[in-house]
């Protein structure tokens, strides 16, 4: 069998191979292309650094001033009202709060910034006690921090949000969500006057909370809605508290704050609003504000439950009772069923949807669905009409709340005022609003069981405001 061989390559082949590596070689000097080639090989099989680093940035650890001629960042209050107060630059040491300035007299009084964080009690006694020491606050200059802090601080970026309050009101509903967040954003938003309806806006969420006096184990309510609340506002927020605050004051080192909102119920009821109308929130809403300043909150929390929209205003009116017939404070049993018929004839002569509801069994979803739907939602005095902070304001949405004769107190007619939501009180047949309030007054009866209410003269005023 015969075997053939290539020939060997001629003298021009060989000229021409090495005029061809030459070249390539000279070509990877000059444009380097070994890189982008390498690179472009891993990157088929590994994702390249830049992509698993993420959007690269330069780490802020330390503020440092290690010379007499370095610049210590003094504290600045972005915004104030009592007991709501935004700054930059604040500092924290050895569990107290340092605020750093030469212009002290620039500073509001410190019982209108913070507190000792004691239980809030109304006797004289425990009003003393909760007036701020220099163990919670103090106003220093750049001189003294210096000789303080030493040569620098930890930066603790982005904001912060600092809830000075005592563990008595925070695992509650009512408190959490109608006091201690519309407190917090109707604040916080003052600073964006071009929040949109649909609930666009420049303000950065808070990166964290630090609760100063509460632990870990005592910020949920019964009803898990403060969870809710949270996570679907906020969900990448993180949160600290006593424990974490005793930790940070015992390395015995200085933190410094980008921005922090300083929250103190107790230091908000020393504000003039608060005396006046009996609410915290109040303080915060002597504020500016836009319209729609509740509506990245709102929308959030919406979105949350799968609620892509506000419901809008095309359907049927929505009236939606909130019964407590299974709780202590409650209805007439019989004015309870009186009720119920009258507002079903609602429904059945003008096609109004009618919803009697037990709050407790619904899921939190359907909670928060059905008040976003609800044009008129009403009940006795208790915590299931915090949802009212979900109706979308429009001329018709109205809260009706039913009291024993004689008896009121705000907590719900100020959160109706607050998001824009009309109010009308009840003692039986007779009814008030917003312009004719009543004396804040808990008589006997007030949270009993013989809560009398027309329910003939209840569905005639719904039936005014729906037709008007």
């Amino acid at each position: 069998m015969l075997r053939s061989f290539p020939a060997s390559p001629k003298r021009r082949e060989i000229l021409l191979f090495v005029v061809v590596f030459a070249s390539l070689v000279v070509l990877f000097d000059v444009f380097d292309l070994r890189e982008p080639l390498s690179s472009t090989f891993s990157a088929a099989f590994f994702k390249q650094d830049a992509d698993l680093a993420g959007d690269r940035e330069t780490w802020r650890i330390q503020a440092s001033w290690p010379t007499d001629q370095d610049v210590i960042p003094q504290t600045n209050i972005v915004l104030h009202a009592p007991g709501w107060t935004i700054f930059d630059n604040l500092y924290v040491m050895n569990g107290t709060v340092f605020v750093v300035t030469d212009k002290p007299d620039t500073i509001p009084p410190r019982k209108l910034l913070t507190s000792t964080g004691v239980e809030i009690k109304n006797d004289p006694e425990m009003i003393a006690a909760r007036l701020p020491t220099d163990r919670e606050m103090r106003i220093i200059s750049v001189a003294e921090a210096r000789e303080l802090f030493g040569f620098g601080a930890t930066l603790i970026d982005g904001v912060t949000w600092i809830v000075n309050d005592p563990p008595q009101f925070i695992p509650h509903y009512y408190h959490w969500t109608a006091e201690l967040f519309l407190g917090f954003w109707r604040t916080y938003s003052s600073l964006d006057p071009s929040i949109s309806e649909s609930g666009d806006t420049v303000l950065p969420a808070p990166r964290r909370m630090w609760f100063v006096h509460l632990d870990a184990s005592r910020w949920r309510d019964p009803a898990r809605l403060n969870q809710w609340m949270l996570r679907s506002t906020f969900p990448s927020v993180t949160m600290e508290f006593s424990n974490d605050w005793d930790d940070r004051a015992q390395l015995g080192k200085a933190f410094l704050l980008d921005r922090a909102f300083l929250s103190d119920r107790a230091a908000s009821k020393e504000g003039p609003h608060a005396k006046k109308v009996g609410r915290p929130l109040a303080e915060a809403c002597s504020l500016p504000s836009t319209p729609y300043w509740w509506s990245p909150i709102a929308r959030n929390v919406m979105k949350f439950s799968g609620l892509s929209e506000p419901p809008g205003d095309t359907g049927p009116p929505v009236i939606t009772y909130i019964s407590r017939q299974t709780s202590g404070r409650r209805l007439i049993d019989e004015d309870h069923e009186l009720l119920i018929e009258a507002l079903y004839d609602l429904a059945d002569e003008y096609g109004y949807e009618v919803n009697v509801v037990s709050m407790e069994k619904l899921s939190r979803e359907e909670q928060i669905r059905l008040a976003a739907r609800t044009t008129i939602m009403m009940g006795v005095h208790g915590n299931g009409l915090t949802s009212l902070v979900w109706m979308h304001p429009s001329k018709h949405r109205t809260l009706m709340e039913f009291y024993y004769p004689g008896g009121f107190t705000p907590d719900y007619q100020y959160t109706a005022y607050t998001v824009g939501v009309n109010y009308y009180g009840w003692w039986d047949n007779v009814s008030f609003t917003h312009e004719n309030l009543p004396r804040k007054a808990y008589p006997k009866g007030f949270h009993g069981s013989q809560i009398p209410i027309d329910g003939v003269a209840v569905a005639k005023t719904c039936l005014e405001i729906l037709q008007s």
